[in-house]
């Protein structure tokens, strides 16, 4: 049951750590039955998807683009998205606030960190980072905001996740000092356990509270 999972994670998760449902590939009814249960932030991996649920979905849902960004369909997203956790270059950056400049937004994005190996999880490095956090573009830049880092850890091996979690951490704090408030998304079903003992405050849960397919 969908109400025993949430409520059951919802005992074990600090009070100052968001839960993001990742409800990418279910069914609007699951959606609609998290979100009676109190749930407000959700996450898609592709717009086409999201759009077609943010059309029929209550509209104080918080929706949220953890997914590879399409440059080119920004513009669909941007007048309601919250947050966007997978930026990854200076031209998407440019992208979203010249879309957010003209739907008279401030977009809050995610710089996605690539903290494991794997061929299949992309990011930046901690040098790339920086290098965008201190452009002058970017600083001239009124209508998009840079409010954190976000990173997907290996699959498997738990002494990697955590070395990775603990590196992601560090920055956080690193870049909390120089910057402020900042938010480190990271940890999902299989790790967010670990997440949360190096400090996460979002994590992205899709199985643990929609069940397997």
């Amino acid at each position: 049951m969908i109400e025993n999972r949430f409520f059951s994670i919802k005992k074990l998760i600090p009070k100052n750590v968001k839960i993001l449902a990742v409800s990418k590939n279910q069914k609007i009814s699951s959606i609609e039955n998290l979100y009676k249960l109190g749930q407000r932030d959700f996450g898609e991996n592709y717009i086409q998807e999201m759009m077609k649920k943010y059309k029929v979905l209550p509209k104080d849902i918080r929706w949220h683009m953890i997914g590879k960004i399409q440059s080119n369909k920004l513009k669909y997203i941007v007048p309601f998205i919250h947050l966007i956790h997978s930026v990854q270059n200076l031209e998407e950056i440019q992208i979203i606030n010249k879309i957010a400049l003209k739907n008279n937004r401030i977009i809050n994005c995610l710089l996605q960190i690539k903290i494991s190996n794997e061929k299949n999880k992309s990011g930046i490095t901690e040098k790339e980072s920086y290098k965008i956090l201190e452009n002058n573009i970017y600083n001239s830049m009124n209508n998009v905001k840079i409010v954190g880092i976000m990173g997907m850890a290996s699959f498997q091996d738990l002494t990697k996740v955590r070395n990775e979690f603990s590196y992601l951490h560090t920055l956080y704090n690193e870049y909390k000092k120089k910057y402020g408030h900042y938010i480190l998304s990271m940890g999902m079903s299989r790790d967010y356990n670990i997440a949360i003992k190096y400090g996460s405050t979002i994590i992205r849960l899709g199985t643990s509270l929609f069940g397997e397919r």
